[in-house]
């Protein structure tokens, strides 16, 4: 065994590592005497068990990882949601285990390739067009499918040749992914760099490192300036001491056998050899080291330093100033180099395929132009100059407690008919919002689209902005700006499926049909025509996730909407009767991976930005939509109630106003109430208005600009219930309220995008601000009374406090009562009935303040309650179970708000 006895040696660091390898071989190992539990059968009470100390603790730390397993499985419980919703249903219960074991060797298989999900998610930093620090440009893609690929556009004559993968030069990958490299181009009578490690700056403040210093002299003055005699010996000639430790071991003079060699000392002994020879050495600027094993549970020796050398080391900080003076700046670089591919230059990506030559838009362009001019589209390389790059000036806001969401389509947001632009949309559009009361944006149409009059949902580029409303820079302003009016920016994003386009989208992308979808009819929707993400697949979960993640990254978005869910959840694309068995969410049209892929995101999302909002828009309410991913839900922070804008349209046009059924509007409004606090509730989104239906203002009002003076009913009856079906809507949902664009002030006319069957007219691709010029306008009324049941919410934090219970329906009378908090919520829809004094029960004896009121002569009202209502005191009549009452005023078709300003002892 080796002597426990401290061994020193003063030797530099930069051999110890040699030495611990070569000088060492066996004594190194410390064993350490360690009582374990005996034989049964042993009788030698005394003899102690010997044990490597490397085998022990190689043991301990197995057990550890062991423990940490299973204290990290403790936390998860694939069906723990369903007790907390008192679901039993054991198929339903087997089928979330069965996922979450499909969820791990998913994870697994992900971390094989990535490391985890947050480095899965980060494929938008290595494909497509990067630029280099070291005067070149690297591309990459993904085409497993493709025999050769390269980079054709205007830089290169479109070559098919010039620019590709090559081999040797990690041009190509076991998983199909190419790796292309543009250099940039020295400019005649330059000079190459004659260090590997001079970079250039490009994408740091373009003036820095342009002071013309030569690096040379650069190096001179670390040598003078930094380094104390004698540091920089080893940084010379870093193998000059191994160099002679190997020829005294193994060169000409050195032990040629085993035989030769003999037994190897102990290292004390070899220790006192080495110190005898060098005694006459001169005093040395370098470290002192002691080399000690102090019988720690490890096999390598600890490196003592002295103390204070040790904290002269700690006070030396790097040279960074001298390599950062190294780089060069972007004038320097433009002196010396042509970029391999200016800013702006028009480019697509080659493949040579078993079926033929392809050009396509690389998948990960970051700016694309689809058909301009009947031309074949191609994506643009966006490299701005330094001096031009967009600096953010806003941070972001701070995620209020509950959402006003304001969701618009910037392209017809504007009065011309055009496509209105990301600039003019801030300028515009925003300040309107934020006059409205709304604390987000939710954005509809904004990712790179080749089909105008899909709205935006036929996505083709899916790290793209949608180059007809402007730059990447413009889009980064517009949610800049945004910011700094405090309000958040989600987008309505699309991975539920993809335009079937092969030009400019990712259909056939490297000339085969299960690229990025699935083969065979599971691939195609069956009703939509576009094309389903194969979400089995590592490498299309690396291009979703990275997209999601490359949104929150580059453009600061605040949240998601994820689009028709059903589509992508079942394999019929939810285009069936849900009855709401259990059964209907389990069975054989289940598709598990596009769970699993939701499931992914949102545990990604929510790592990456604590304060990001996830929405969830389906159809088909599937359980556990909200519930936590290790409880076996999905992860989604909302979910819509897609029911009630259905249900409102559906009574407008089918049935008597006198004949609505207040029951059968609460159980739609109260549907799926376990997850009241996080369902999302609107009147009317663009549905309604952009997918071939009517708004409620057109449903209700029709052309309000060509009414005569017979229309004041019509005009009454619609201005009333447009105003009770909005604030029934916002009473009833959870924390999160939608709205959009136009709707708020009752936009006359329905949306309609330039398609053939219109003459690719933009008549009604608009919205008609002016119509909020006269303040006495039926529309700024309406706009009026939704920015006061607004405030209701901004003012009094009506959203974020309470949840709504309703504790009055009566059918007959068709009154309707909701309490939320401190606010009672009053709604008489009969069209003719007026009750001078109806009872409501309330839960607290006091004083109530009306605070709105639908029939209010500002809101287009007739105000048949006299301000002498205004304030109403409880009685001590039992009514709706409580032991007090209100009795107030309830106008035909009207509706009320009443908040509890003074509480009274009874």
């Amino acid at each position: 065994m080796m002597s426990s006895t401290p061994i020193h040696l003063q030797l530099p660091a930069s051999i110890l590592s040699h030495q611990k390898q070569n000088l060492f071989p066996r004594t190194s190992l410390k064993l350490r005497k360690i009582r374990t539990r005996r034989a049964p059968m042993s009788t030698d009470r005394s003899r102690p068990r010997w044990r490597c100390s490397a085998a022990e603790n190689k043991t301990i730390q197995k057990l550890q990882k062991q423990t940490n397993r299973r204290r990290i499985d403790d936390l998860v419980d694939p069906v723990g949601f369903l007790a907390r919703l008192g679901i039993v249903d054991k198929s339903f219960a087997q089928f979330l285990r069965d996922r979450h074991k499909i969820l791990k060797d998913r994870k697994s298989a992900i971390a094989l390739r990535f490391l985890g999900t947050q480095e899965a998610a980060a494929g938008y930093e290595l494909l497509g067009m990067h630029r280099h620090r070291q005067h070149r440009v690297d591309f990459m893609e993904w085409a497993p499918g493709s025999r050769y690929c390269s980079i054709v556009g205007d830089f290169n004559g479109w070559s098919p040749t010039e620019n590709c993968a090559k081999e040797g030069h990690y041009g190509h990958d076991d998983f199909g992914y190419w790796f292309v490299i543009l250099e940039d181009i020295l400019r005649i009578g330059a000079d190459e760099d004659e260090y590997y490690f001079q970079e250039y700056n490009y994408t740091d403040d373009y003036d820095q490192g342009d002071n013309g210093v030569d690096v040379e002299e650069i190096l001179k003055r670390i040598d003078d300036e930094y380094w104390e005699p004698g540091e920089d010996r080893f940084t010379k000639s870093r193998f000059e001491v191994a160099a002679k430790l190997y020829e005294q071991m193994f060169g000409p003079n050195g032990p040629q056998s085993e035989e030769e060699l003999g037994e190897m000392p102990d290292a004390e002994t070899r220790y006192k050899e080495w110190k005898a020879q060098h005694k006459d050495d001169p005093p040395s600027n370098l470290p002192p080291l002691d080399v000690i094993d102090d019988g720690k549970e490890h096999d390598f020796t600890d490196i003592i330093v002295d103390p204070v050398w040790r904290e002269k080391f700690r006070k030396k900080k790097p040279p960074t100033p001298y390599w950062i003076e190294m780089r060069k700046g972007r004038k320097e670089w433009l002196k010396k180099y042509i970029p391999a591919i200016p800013h702006g230059t028009k480019y697509r990506v080659y493949f040579n395929t078993p079926g033929g030559a392809l050009e396509r838009v690389p998948a990960w362009a970051t700016y694309v132009l689809p058909d301009e001019e009947g031309k074949q589209a191609y994506a643009v390389h966006w490299e701005p100059s330094p001096e031009y790059v967009y600096k953010w000036t806003h941070d972001r806001p701070k995620v209020p407690q509950s959402l006003r969401i304001y969701e618009c389509h910037v392209g017809i947001s504007g009065a011309e008919q055009k496509i209105t632009s990301f600039r003019e949309f801030t300028a515009k559009t925003l300040p309107h919002i934020k006059k409205a009361g709304y604390n987000v944006i939710q954005l509809i149409g904004v990712v790179e689209h080749k089909d105008y009059s899909s709205v935006g949902y036929k996505v083709t580029n899916y790290f793209a902005v949608s180059s007809r409303l402007g730059t990447p820079d413009d889009f980064k302003h517009l949610v800049d700006e945004a910011h700094g009016l405090g309000l958040l920016v989600f987008l309505d994003i699309v991975h539920s499926y993809a335009a079937a386009d092969e030009m400019v989208g990712l259909q056939l992308f490297d000339g085969t049909n299960d690229c990025y979808f699935h083969t065979g009819k599971r691939g195609h929707h069956k009703y939509w025509g576009t094309r389903m993400f194969k979400y089995d697949d590592v490498d299309v979960l690396h291009f979703l996730l990275s997209n999601l993640k490359w949104w929150v990254m580059e453009y600061q978005v605040d949240g998601f909407q994820f689009h028709s869910l059903a589509s992508m959840i079942y394999t019929h694309n939810g285009f069936t009767t849900f009855t709401g068995q259990m059964e209907e969410y389990c069975n054989q049209y289940i598709d598990k991976d596009a769970l699993l892929y939701l499931i992914l995101a949102n545990e990604m999302l929510h790592e990456l930005h604590p304060g990001i909002i996830t929405i969830a828009e389906d159809a088909s309410f599937y359980p556990g939509l909200c519930e936590p991913t290790n409880q076996g839900g999905l992860g989604f922070n909302y979910c819509v109630n897609l029911s009630v804008p259905e249900m409102w349209i559906w009574l407008l046009d089918s049935v008597p106003d006198h004949q609505w059924s207040m029951e059968k509007i609460v159980s739609v409004l109260t549907f799926n109430q376990q997850n009241i606090d996080k369902m999302l509730i609107y009147a009317e989104n663009h549905n309604q208005s952009i997918s071939g239906g009517r708004s409620l203002a057109e449903v209700l009002l029709g052309n309000t600009t060509t009414m005569h003076g017979d229309s004041k009913d019509l005009v009454s009856r619609g201005m009333s219930l447009h105003k009770m079906i909005r604030l029934l809507s916002f009473t009833m949902t959870g924390k999160a309220y939608l709205n959009f664009m136009g709707n708020e002030f009752g936009h006359p006319d329905k949306v309609e995008f330039p398609m053939a069957s219109n003459g690719y007219s933009f008549s009604f691709a608009n919205r008609k601000w002016d119509l909020l010029n006269d303040s006495k306008s039926l529309h700024s009324q309406l706009f009026n009374f939704d920015k006061d049941m607004i405030n209701l919410d901004e003012i009094e934090g009506m959203l974020s406090r309470s949840l709504p219970k309703i504790h009055h329906v009566n059918d007959k009378n068709m009154v309707i009562c909701v309490r939320r908090g401190s606010f009672i919520f009053l709604f008489n829809f009969h069209p003719e009935n007026i009750y001078e004094s109806y009872s409501i029960g309330v839960e607290e004896a006091g004083e109530y303040e009306l605070i709105l009121h639908t029939d209010d002569s500002n809101y287009g009202g007739c105000k048949q309650i006299t301000d002498g209502f205004n304030l109403q005191r409880t009685s001590n009549k039992r009514v709706d179970g409580f032991g007090c009452s209100l009795n107030v005023p309830l106008p035909a078709r009207s509706a009320q708000v009443y908040k509890l300003t003074r509480i009274l002892r009874v």
